[in-house]
């Protein structure tokens, strides 16, 4: 119990990405042509429009990796008072969120790259204190 309270901020910080990340991959997981298809459009006048598939498979494969790794970093806080795993959670949210930045921004969609903020903000805190 003291270990969670001690890492109460971090612990959270982890829930948040794992809410966001696992929820986000299994998505693109289950409703892979709706994903695609959506998103073909979306870049079809940019020079990702002939790899969309490509592109949401290794974001749906770091998702999935990403909220893996926060469960395994909550746990890891609350039974070993190790933030390891933690870190490199909150590393790889930041690393995802860049490249799905990049994504809307060579997608001319600034108000979708301008929501990410919020995400990178998080994790980026996250990597700050676990650091």
């Amino acid at each position: 119990m003291n270990n969670l309270m001690t890492n109460l901020t971090e612990i959270l910080i982890l829930v948040f990405i794992l809410i966001t990340f696992l929820q986000s991959g299994i998505d693109k997981a289950t409703d892979w042509k709706g994903n695609t298809g959506w998103l073909k459009g979306h870049f079809s006048e940019t020079m990702l429009s002939g790899i969309v598939p490509l592109m949401v498979g290794i974001i749906m494969i770091i998702e999935i990796i990403t909220g893996i790794l926060a469960i395994a970093g909550i746990f890891q806080l609350i039974a070993n008072n190790d933030p390891s795993f933690a870190l490199y959670t909150c590393a790889l949210a930041c690393i995802t969120l860049l490249m799905l930045l990049f994504g809307q921004r060579v997608a001319k969609d600034y108000a979708g790259a301008f929501t990410l903020t919020g995400y990178f903000i998080v994790s980026i805190f996250g990597v700050y204190i676990l650091s």
